[in-house]
């Protein structure tokens, strides 16, 4: 069956421009790819910092609300017990840490892989770019 050419997945002539052609189609259609998905990532990334940052902001201001309740409880009498308003501020700012832990893993795994789709497209173009991409005539 290996003799057959109609199963042979790519045939070559003497210089090669089949394979040379398969093989720019395939590099073409990578590179497509890559730059369809590159702006997509990147704008994920801009938003999952900005959510980020958005959340830091978020558990410095329960951290001050918490803070400033408790000194109220300490230094006055008041008539409403403020410590479940503690708990819940406590527990609001676990989970918002909880949430800023799992974006920090999501914008670590986007800026791998805008690494990657930005490495593979450098070496797709260098590659693309080598002195005419075949032997010379």
């Amino acid at each position: 069956m290996a003799d057959n050419p109609s199963i042979t997945p790519s045939t070559s002539s003497a210089d090669g421009s089949t394979d040379s052609l398969d093989s720019r189609t395939r590099d073409a259609v990578a590179d497509g790819l890559v730059e369809l998905l590159k702006p997509a990532v990147e704008e994920i990334d801009d938003r999952v910092k900005t959510v980020r940052d958005s959340q830091v902001e978020l558990r410095q201001q329960i951290d001050c609300l918490a803070d400033d309740l408790k000194k109220i409880a300490e230094q006055q009498a008041v008539p409403v017990d403020l410590e479940p308003y503690v708990k819940k501020l406590n527990n609001s700012r676990r989970r918002v840490m909880l949430v800023n832990n799992i974006l920090q893993n999501v914008q670590e795994r986007l800026t791998k892989l805008y690494n990657n789709v930005s490495k593979e497209t450098a070496r797709r173009k260098t590659l693309l770019d080598s002195p005419s991409s075949g032997p010379p005539h």
